[in-house]
């Protein structure tokens, strides 16, 4: 791997599955970590180029008083219609990815980590040197994602169903971190994996 440029790692797996655990985990052994999702909130801020274009496509009525969008009515609408998740998707992406870029080239670290769901879709998985995906039980994705987000278990089978399965993205992975099991042992697993990496905590 080139040392003119920092090593990129491109972290993914379907919802609730645990990308989160393994980014910043991987950060406290010192890469620098980019959450695609901070990305996106970033790039639809109120007033971005991004949001007055979702504003247009999706309607005034998603906008809350204070002028953000209603990400969760947004996500009703989507997960429901596959013809309007591609429509968000094609406003959003080019602007993520653009951002992503550009922060890591202007990074100082020796490792770069990506952390988006959907990594494997964009551009920027021809442009990490790995690509790890994390995985874990069915049953225990959606009892995660009814539990962190406070969706009924139709609305969490709707945006999980919306997703390429997880067999598609292990076979394109690098790397597959099982997260089936406990925090520490997750950890345990991550630890072990960045030990290739150039980083000085590990």
């Amino acid at each position: 791997m080139s040392t003119s440029r920092p090593v990129i790692i491109g972290i993914t797996g379907n919802i609730a599955c645990g990308k989160s655990l393994v980014t910043r985990t991987l950060g406290d052994l010192g890469a620098e970590t980019i959450d695609a999702d901070d990305v996106v909130r970033e790039v639809t801020a109120v007033g971005t180029p991004a949001y007055h274009r979702i504003v247009e496509a999706f309607g005034p009525e998603l906008v809350l008083p204070g002028g953000a969008i209603d990400r969760r009515r947004l996500g009703e609408i989507v997960f429901a219609d596959p013809g309007a998740l591609a429509r968000l998707e094609a406003i959003v992406h080019p602007p993520v990815v653009e951002t992503v870029r550009q922060r890591i080239r202007t990074s100082r670290s020796r490792v770069v980590v990506v952390d988006a769901i959907k990594l494997l879709e964009s551009r920027l998985a021809a442009e990490c040197d790995e690509i790890w995906v994390v995985t874990c039980d069915p049953d225990q994705q959606l009892q995660r994602l009814m539990a962190r987000n406070g969706y009924s278990r139709e609305q969490a089978l709707q945006r999980i169903t919306a997703q390429p399965s997880q067999a598609e993205k292990i076979a394109l992975a690098s790397r597959v971190i099982d997260n089936t099991g406990s925090i520490e042992a997750t950890v345990a697993l991550v630890r072990s994996a960045a030990a290739s990496l150039p980083l000085g905590n590990t």
